[in-house]
């Protein structure tokens, strides 16, 4: 039995392809991007929502018939004088309705539900990591999340909806109707009617039920991001005692789904009641028009049992449609929500003919860079800065001088306004964004690690290294020793310990040189330091700073530090306010100029490097 389901789960692979490109962001849209890539499925499935519901219909026909065999014969000839019309109805049911109701079941939950489902996710999830760094600092994280996990389970389950039940009813209905006009086109008046009336409930109530259902999504995934947002900062939750504030700020926003999610099933309720009203009345309508139809001899016993039969079943069938919706539109307007989400266009983005950078020398330079945030007066207005490749250059300022966007601006995590940065004569613009980063380490204050192996975090930047290699570099990091001391609550030991959300359970100290194994691992020919070693107590980082000489020989560095100590010695330092350059020159240099770099370090007391 494993190996027969094994044979319908290799059709679709969620991992096969990358898909189209980025998908749009209207609902349908979207549902099409990731529906075109499983087409045949679809089409199966399409087929088989046809064919039962043709199977469904004819049953009741076959009652008809029966009630009219058993009127046309004796009771002890009812078997031979019919055999032939028995034994085909029988094996349309025992045979033909059984392998339908296989292939259908196989085809929804083989391949559709572990495939398409998860193939929505999967793309959708890279669409999400290649956007840019910014739209991470604009959304919550677990909103993010929340949003590619259900945009996925809400298309397929519509995919699923549209195709096995709701095209299973139109069949039916298409069928039935087919039927009841060719017992007495009389018939078919009434019915059409009833069809009519469903049909301006439905276009009067669905279309507030949709928007209402987006609403609904969008609310939903807020209370969902806050919930995430208040489990990721829970030792600032408790540290402030603030759970019942925490609690109140979530409750706002679950008070707002509660609003939309109680409009949006009134309208519900108000389609369903008179949905009730108008088919009890038309029930008992079409079934006195059948009897009538009966007494004159129009209709047969049993074309009136198919009548009755088949129109109870449209009953059935319209309000469960109708009782569908709910989830179907839910489940749009999850889609909808996604889709704006998933579909959004990245700002920083490859040029059409941009190349590999391949190993460089080092060289940068900023050619009157231009640059502010949006809606934001200029970070960096007019820079221009040329770093020959080796030289290590350290650059000072009060917070908010525009060092750290510098940094960024090299990485290519924002665009310039005007202005270009160049690595060796070469635009970084005109290069690829993982090309162009793969030519720096950096070691920042805030270190964040993944919630993964000691060895996965070392070597996130050469995942091909050795388990030696990784030794190596935790050693030059001053981090081999605490590492072999490490477990985990699963028992993982050493590097193979996981080391939770963000790092959590690293002290600051640890995670900086977990990051700094990391950097001496990845041997980038551009080094950037943003308070590298800002988390170390002083004992640790004298002991690290000859390993950073190490690592610093023949690279070009860029190191930003509040504390002058640790880059005093380097060979250039700028001074930046404001975004521009004031003062530019080595520490000796500055201090006898007696400018804001002398100030600076009148400030502080020094430290264990000399100039």
């Amino acid at each position: 039995m494993e190996r027969f389901f094994r044979f319908f789960e290799g059709f679709a692979d969620p991992f096969a392809s990358d898909g189209p490109g980025r998908p749009q962001s209207g609902g349908l849209a979207f549902i099409r991007h990731y529906a075109g890539q499983m087409k045949r499925p679809f089409l199966v499935m399409l087929a088989l929502g046809g064919l039962t519901a043709l199977v469904e219909a004819a049953l009741f026909v076959f009652v008809g018939w029966i009630v009219d065999m058993m009127n046309a014969s004796a009771p002890e000839t009812l078997f031979s004088d019919n055999m032939v019309t028995l034994l085909a109805m029988a094996g349309l049911v025992a045979i033909l309705r059984a392998i339908i109701a296989v292939a259908t079941a196989v085809t929804e939950e083989q391949v559709i539900v572990p495939g398409f489902f998860n193939m929505v996710r999967w793309q959708a999830h890279k669409s999400i990591t290649r956007q840019d760094v910014s739209f991470f600092d604009d959304e919550m994280a677990g909103r993010v999340a929340a949003k590619v996990w259900q945009g996925g389970q809400a298309a397929g389950d519509f995919m699923i909806s549209l195709l096995q039940i709701i095209w299973f009813i139109v069949v039916f209905i298409a069928t039935s109707l087919i039927v009841i006009a060719g017992l007495d086109w009389r018939m078919l008046v009434p019915v059409l009617f009833w069809l009519a009336l469903v049909g301006a409930i439905a276009r009067y109530t669905i279309p507030r039920i949709r928007q209402m259902g987006r609403e609904t999504a969008e609310a939903g995934s807020v209370v969902s991001g806050r919930m995430v947002d208040g489990y990721s900062n829970i030792r600032t939750v408790k540290l402030y005692g603030a759970e019942g504030a925490n609690d109140e700020f979530v409750k706002r926003a679950w008070d707002e789904f509660l609003a939309k999610i109680r409009r949006f099933t009134r309208w519900i309720a108000t389609m369903r009641i008179a949905f009730q009203c108008v088919s009890s009345v038309m029930l008992v309508i079409i079934a006195g028009l059948a009897l009538w139809l009966y007494t004159k001899r129009h209709l047969s016993a049993g074309e009136v049992t198919v009548v009755l039969a088949l129109c109870l079943r449209l009953n059935l069938l319209l309000g469960r449609l109708l009782g569908l919706l709910n989830g179907l539109f839910r489940n749009f307007g999850t889609v909808q929500n996604s889709a704006a989400l998933i579909a959004k266009q990245p700002q920083i983005v490859d040029r059409p003919d941009a190349v590999e950078m391949s190993t460089s020398r080092g060289g940068v330079a900023f050619r009157n860079i231009h640059f502010a945030y949006a809606s934001s007066k200029a970070i960096i207005d007019g820079l221009t800065l040329d770093i020959p490749p080796g030289q290590r250059l350290g650059i000072v300022g009060k917070s908010g001088a525009g060092k750290s966007t510098l940094m960024n601006l090299l990485l290519r995590f924002h665009d310039l306004q005007s202005g270009t940065i160049e690595i060796d004569g070469i635009d970084i613009a005109g290069v690829t964004q993982h090309s162009l980063r793969s030519q720096m380490g950096i070691v920042t204050q805030d270190t964040a690690l993944l919630h993964r192996s000691i060895r996965d975090n070392i070597a996130y930047g050469r995942r091909s290294a050795s388990d030696d290699a990784v030794i190596r570099a935790a050693k030059r990091a001053k981090a081999h020793d605490f590492i072999v001391d490490l477990q985990d609550v699963k028992g993982r030991r050493a590097y193979e310990t996981h080391v939770g959300e963000r790092g959590v359970k690293l002290s600051g100290g640890q995670r900086q040189r977990i990051a700094l194994a990391r950097v001496f691992l990845k041997d980038a020919p551009i080094l950037l330091l943003d308070e590298a070693t800002s988390s170390l107590d002083s004992e640790v980082e004298a002991a690290i700073q000859e390993h950073l000489e190490e690592l610093m020989e023949g690279k070009t560095v860029i190191a930003i530090a509040h504390r002058l100590s640790t880059i005093a010695h380097l060979e250039r330092l700028i001074v930046v306010e404001d975004g521009a350059i004031v003062e530019d020159g080595n520490h000796k240099t500055l201090l006898k100029k007696g400018g804001r770099y002398a100030k600076l370090w009148e400030r502080q007391s020094g430290g264990f490097l000399n100039g």
